[in-house]
């Protein structure tokens, strides 16, 4: 079109008067060429905008009061709509000239009244009280006159669609005694009025003073944004960035409850992908292997546990004492753990067998020399063969033996028996046990996050430990036990916890359930199924409306925690993040070819 113009023109001018640039610089695409509409309608009730249809009103009187966030429901509203609101300050000497013909005048007609033996008239006496009530406050510097416009422009799919909005919106707003009205035949100027452009060109306009005008603030939903942190999502009350840095609340936990397929992994792992940003170490326990191709993306080390790995990881291990600690207390402590261990491996203990597994410990490490006396930082420690044989030669041991061989000389050997292998020292490490036998993962989450918990101990980093399928470790009292420990200690440490699970009935009948959760500053609910949905409402005290909203989410929405505030959350990542995270089969099976298609390419 703009060339066409440009054109007809020239038309008269000589051929040779039209240069090429010329023609050129006219036929650029412009930023207005990109963001306008394919084409535009006016009609009378509505302007047709591309596809979309599109109705604006204005506001045409008010009540004599107007509450605080009376425009709340609309702002909440889920619906795509523009509210414009156009303010226009008055000179307070022009507007007391005119107060005084007011009261004038309503005093005037109240005296007339009165010399007539008329009864009384309430609404002139109102009348003669506000106008009274307002001049004082004009005097005094305590009000300030405004001429107010509000406009509000509602989309919609199909003229039905807008109509059954404006039904809604008027509804609310009548019930305040706030009355609108669609710009009929003006609909092309209420559209222009109710851009940002600060443009009022519809003109209608109310009176109001300072104290009923402050009701207007249109944002009065809850806000989570924060001057630093990392993107968790959009609000979904008032379109706002949800921007949170969890290293800054009273611990650095977190917790996501979802039903399977909400989106928990991925938002997981889209809050790793820009947690990595900030100098922060990310440790992952993976127990679907979901998390392989974002440790390779990111240059991460990616760890098979299971029992043909090569890696290995001996749960003798000891960290090194920290400035506050001393050897004694550092290995009286791991004495502890790998008793709950044991509880775990050999299918619980009686207390007997418990008293006999925690002297067989303590003498498995003085075989290697490893006292609380002593510096065992640079000593090596024993193996689980090492207390296979202590453990024999304590009386009353036979069946815990033969219990404990399966993991020495059977099928099991592999697992545990070998000096460790594994090196965390990369800002992202995965551990994955999705190839671990069903009977032996909730014992590997153990060790791997007693492995974790050492090393963190030894090195005090800003990591984030996430746990997968935390569901796993909540089936067993000692998996859960260590897992709550991790949750009150690891602040000290610098280290904060990410916990996930899918099954809310299996995690929160676990004594250590609830006090993790309660343990956990940042909570997230994505769309729940109905036969959890009782259980979520009474542990996290939803309304029913919050309730029903969990029901009926999408796919990565849900309800964001953050201290005492909690707002509803939609997550979004951009396209390059959506290939590195997904885990839709769809995706990875498209991803997959590609890099095969690259390989061949290269290899040609």
């Amino acid at each position: 079109m703009a060339l066409f113009d440009f054109l007809k023109k020239k038309q008269d001018s000589p051929v040779s008067a039209i240069l090429p640039e010329q023609v050129y610089k006219v036929a650029e695409m412009q930023l207005k060429d990109i963001i306008a509409p394919s084409a535009l309608g006016v009609n009378p009730k509505s302007l047709s905008l591309g596809t979309n249809v599109v109705r604006s009103y204005f506001v045409i009187s008010y009540p004599r009061y107007l509450t605080d966030n009376w425009l709340s429901p609309i702002i909440n509203l889920d619906k795509v709509f523009d509210v414009a609101i156009h303010l226009t300050p008055l000179d307070t000497g022009d507007v007391m000239k005119t107060f005084q013909r007011k009261v004038a005048e309503v005093e005037s007609q109240i005296m007339t009244r009165e010399e007539k033996g008329l009864v009384r008239d309430p609404t002139l006496d109102v009348a003669y009280k506000d106008l009274e009530d307002l001049r004082d406050g004009l005097t005094q510097a305590q009000e300030k006159m405004f001429e107010v416009a509000l406009y509000i422009s509602i989309y919609g799919n199909t003229e039905a669609e807008v109509d059954k909005v404006e039904n809604e919106i008027k509804n609310i707003l009548e019930s305040r005694l706030v009355y609108v009205k669609p710009a009929l035949f003006q609909q092309d100027v209420g559209f222009l009025s109710t851009l940002p452009l600060g443009q009022d060109k519809l003109g209608v306009k109310n009176k109001l003073n300072t104290s009923p005008l402050s009701s207007f603030f249109p944002f009065v939903s809850f806000d989570l944004s924060s001057d630093k942190g990392i993107l968790y999502g959009l609000n979904r009350h008032n379109g706002s960035l949800i921007l949170f840095d969890r290293f800054s609340l009273e611990n650095y936990n977190s917790i996501i409850f979802a039903k399977s397929g909400s989106g928990k992994s991925y938002m997981a792992k889209l809050e790793i992908l820009r947690t990595l940003m900030f100098d922060t170490e990310v440790i992952i326990i993976d127990p679907e292997r979901e998390y392989e191709y974002l440790a390779e993306s990111v240059g991460g080390r990616y760890f098979d546990i299971s029992l043909t790995s090569e890696h290995h990881i001996n749960p003798f291990d000891l960290p090194h004492p920290t400035e506050d600690e001393s050897p004694s207390e550092v290995l009286r402590s791991n004495i502890v753990n790998l008793v709950g261990l044991f509880r775990v491996m050999l299918g619980g203990l009686t207390p007997a067998e418990d008293a006999i597994i925690d002297q067989a410990i303590t003498e498995t490490y003085a075989l290697k020399d490893i006292s609380g006396d002593v510096d065992f930082t640079k000593l090596e420690p024993p193996l689980l063969s090492d207390f296979e044989t202590v453990l024999g030669g304590i009386s009353g041991s036979e069946d815990l033996q033969q219990r404990l061989s399966k993991y020495t000389k059977g099928t099991w050997s592999g697992f545990i028996n070998q000096p460790s292998n594994v090196d965390i020292n990369k800002k992202l490490v995965c551990f994955s046990i999705r190839d671990m036998e069903e009977e032996l993962k909730p014992v590997a989450m153990y060790i791997v996050t007693h492995f974790i918990w050492n090393s963190v101990r030894k090195d005090i980093r800003k990591r984030l430990l996430v746990v997968d399928e935390a569901w796993i470790m909540m089936k067993n009292d000692d998996t859960a036990s260590f897992l709550f420990g991790l949750a009150k200690r690891g602040r000290k440490y610098y280290l904060g916890l990410a916990t996930i699970t899918q099954d809310v009935g299996d995690f929160l009948k676990s004594p250590y359930g609830l006090p993790i959760i309660t343990n956990s500053s940042i909570q997230l609910l994505l769309k729940q199924s109905p036969s959890s949905i009782d259980m979520v409402q009474k542990t996290f005290n939803l309304t029913d409306e919050e309730k029903f909203l969990l029901l009926e989410s999408g796919v990565g929405e849900g309800i964001f925690f953050a201290g005492l505030k909690h707002v509803a959350i939609k997550i979004v990542a951009s396209y390059t993040e959506d290939q590195i995270i997904t885990s839709d089969p769809s995706q990875l099976l498209q991803i997959k070819a590609m890099k095969e298609e690259v390989s061949a390419s290269k290899g040609l």
